[in-house]
């Protein structure tokens, strides 16, 4: 496999408001705060808007599950569609809301592999009915040192890894992401080698925080957050959940996933939130909430497991400043 360095110059990875006021008010207030705005400055900012409302998004209906609800505020939408990480459609943040229109999701299929007793190629509508939808309030936490509240619908992996009856072989589950050129402009940059792969233990895809999910915010997931299908794994850094799932692969090893083998020194296999072992260029003990963005606004003390402590067990006995 062809390794490639990251260049040098890239740095990796409030309540919802109504849009209608925050799209018009909101970002206006902030870029004031730091200084005069210009006419293209605020034609950016209304093509930003116009991003952010995802105006061909379906509603997804979801009960919320009161078992996975946090306290904290909710990002606003606005800023969870127009601030991400997604490197198949460009490394500055803003670039996928930007970009990430040229992704076709429908049609869309997701093959499942590996040692399983019961192989199969499943179309979205079907895997979307494997269990009941419901939504669930995570964290999400970055590597980079900033975090989202934000209300996510789909289901618990474990539904779909009990469908496909894995063997004894089983150790591990490889997501492997969609890789189009034709759809995807990021793919030309030499960040990654594509197409994007990542994996889990299988005990951890087993827990019911695993999140194989569809939408968010009562809606189809927007392409810059990973439609059609991705996981969330609140417990971990955000770059542990895969987006735009196109495999799915039971296997004895553990996959070789696309950070860690790029950047082994920065990015372990595991990458547990963990706020005692830094990036080896930046603290991991305080976070930036998005959103949260005073210039007085203190940062927020990093939990263990991002706050979800029902996962400690997963990791009895564990060195967690070698396994990072």
């Amino acid at each position: 496999m062809l390794i490639r360095s990251k260049p040098s110059n890239i740095i990796l990875s409030s309540e919802i408001t109504p849009r209608e006021i925050f799209e018009a008010r909101r970002q206006f207030i902030k870029q004031c705060a730091v200084g005069a705005i210009g006419s293209a400055g605020l034609l950016e900012m209304a093509n930003r808007s116009a991003f952010a409302q995802n105006p061909g998004a379906q509603k997804l209906a979801a009960a919320t599950n009161s078992n996975y609800v946090v306290i904290d505020n909710k990002t606003a939408y606005k800023d969870a569609t127009t601030y991400n990480n997604y490197y198949e459609f460009g490394t500055d943040k803003s670039e996928p809301a930007q970009s990430a229109g040229s992704l076709k999701t429908r049609p869309w299929s997701v093959s499942i592999e590996g040692e399983i007793n019961k192989p199969m190629k499943l179309d979205l509508d079907s895997l979307m009915k494997i269990a009941p939808l419901e939504e669930r309030i995570y964290r999400l936490r970055c590597v980079e040192g900033w975090s989202m509240v934000i209300p996510w619908i789909g289901f618990s992996l474990s539904n779909l890894i009990k469908k496909v009856e894995p063997n004894s072989n089983a150790k591990y589950i490889e997501f492997t992401t969609l890789a189009d050129k034709s759809q995807m402009p990021g793919l030309r940059e030499g960040v990654l080698d594509w197409p994007y792969v990542e994996g889990l233990r299988m005990d951890e895809a087993m827990h019911p925080l695993a999140l194989l999910t569809f939408g968010m915010y009562g809606e189809v997931l927007p392409n810059q957050n990973g439609a059609p299908v991705r996981m969330v794994l609140p417990w971990k850094y955000g770059f542990k959940s895969p987006k735009s799932i196109v495999k799915i692969r039971f296997t004895n090893k553990q996959p070789k996933t696309a950070w860690n083998t790029t950047a082994p020194r920065e990015y372990g296999f595991y990458s547990n939130v963990n706020p005692e072992v830094d990036h080896p260029r930046w603290s991991q003990a305080s976070e930036r909430r998005i959103g949260e963005d005073g210039f007085f606004t203190k940062k927020r003390k990093t939990l263990m497991f991002n706050g979800y402590s029902e996962v400690a067990s997963l990791y009895s006995g564990m060195d967690l400043k070698k396994y990072y």
